[in-house]
């Protein structure tokens, strides 16, 4: 069951510690208080986890400072929506994520020198994008490929993009002690951007990095879906991110592995977000490089990159995950699938049409329900 406070009630409110010992008169029900930003206000909620069989719903919703309650089925109770909860929305850097918002992320997939980092972000920048990816961590397959530079870089990269007006990077994170490294290289530069932890999909059941992630507000959380999980796994991972206290998560879908993909390297899984977006309260985020794998572009001239960047945007995405490279061919880590600096204002205006039409498609439903 969730209880969802009215929102004059706080945690040192009496309405509050009157429902907190009313609960408490059923054994063997733990009660956990979830407190995050939602689309329009700031909204408290009590858990209840147990055999809630035997709380009477009539008699909570009737309780003073109780707005709304709900008995939950769903294993990822804290990150679902179940049919009526608001969504979750956060505010970051000064830039806002939610079911409604739209952001681009580009950039470098992993980070192989200072003057591609900063070719990039002044690329951003008079671009008007103020959001970016770069990779400091960079997991591979191969143990002799590069692996990125690691916290060496974390300085002159945090400064570069706080000299560009770069408001926050999506950087994955393969071992809790990289979330330690990225907060002591902020604090020793100023904090000239911020950072999204971001963990791919090689750790999208790494449960210890999941806690470490979750246990921490300071950073908000990217979560790329398993290149071979269900959905259901997946929304159960990031509800362990939750659990711990951080709501501030982003679903990004990238794409699954299955022979069926062919020829782009995985297959695309854009057809999820409005999934997504249904079942949970959750932004949601498509990377279209990693499934695509490659610049192959259609008869009409346009990439594929494009194609399924656009089919994720029209789908109501909420962000873009898109790796770029001045120089594609010279890239240390997925140089295939990066796309030339000179194209960002044609993918920029790509998927803006993309968003455009989508939110006209809103319109007709509005029009027409």
């Amino acid at each position: 069951m969730i209880v969802i406070l009215k929102p004059e009630v706080t945690p040192e409110s009496p309405e509050f510690r009157k429902i907190y010992d009313y609960f408490a008169r059923f054994e063997g029900i733990k009660l956990r208080v979830a407190q995050y930003e939602g689309v329009s206000r700031k909204v408290i909620e009590i858990h209840l986890i147990g055999d809630t069989q035997k709380v009477p719903l009539e008699e909570v919703q009737a309780l003073p400072g109780v707005e709304k309650a709900i008995r939950v089925s769903a294993k990822y109770r804290q990150i679902g929506r179940h049919g009526s909860l608001e969504p979750f929305g956060f505010e970051y850097q000064g830039l806002k994520f939610d079911q409604d918002s739209f952001h681009v992320f580009a950039g470098l997939c992993a980070v192989d020198s200072k003057e591609n980092a900063e070719t990039i972000f002044k690329a951003l920048s008079e671009n008007g994008v103020v959001t970016a990816r770069m990779g400091a961590y960079k997991p591979r397959t191969s143990p002799y490929d590069f692996q990125g530079f690691g916290k060496e870089c974390l300085p002159w990269l945090f400064e570069l993009a706080g000299k560009y007006g770069i408001k926050v990077i999506a950087m994955e994170v393969l071992s809790p002690h990289h979330i330690d490294e990225i907060r002591e290289a902020l604090e020793k530069t100023g904090h000239p951007t911020g950072v999204m932890l971001q963990i791919g999909t090689r750790n999208a059941q790494n449960f210890e990095l999941l806690r470490a992630v979750g246990s921490q507000t300071e950073f908000p959380v990217l979560y790329k879906r398993g290149m071979g999980l269900s959905i259901e796994e997946s929304l159960n991972a990031c509800e362990y991110i939750a659990s711990e206290g951080n709501h501030k998560i982003i679903f990004c879908l990238r794409g699954v592995r299955t022979h069926l993909g062919d020829p782009h390297r995985n297959l695309v899984d854009f057809g999820h977000v409005p999934v997504i977006k249904r079942q949970t309260r959750l932004p949601v985020c498509v990377d279209p490089s990693h499934p695509i794998g490659s610049r192959v572009a259609a008869p009409d001239g346009i990439k594929d990159i494009y194609h399924v960047a656009a089919q994720g945007v029209i789908a109501g995405a909420n962000m873009v995950l898109v790796e770029f490279h001045p120089k594609p061919e010279e890239a240390l880590c997925d140089g295939p699938q990066a796309l030339q600096l000179e194209e960002l204002p044609w993918f920029l205006e790509h998927v803006n049409l993309a968003r455009e039409a989508y939110l006209k498609m809103r319109e007709l439903v509005s029009k027409y329900s």
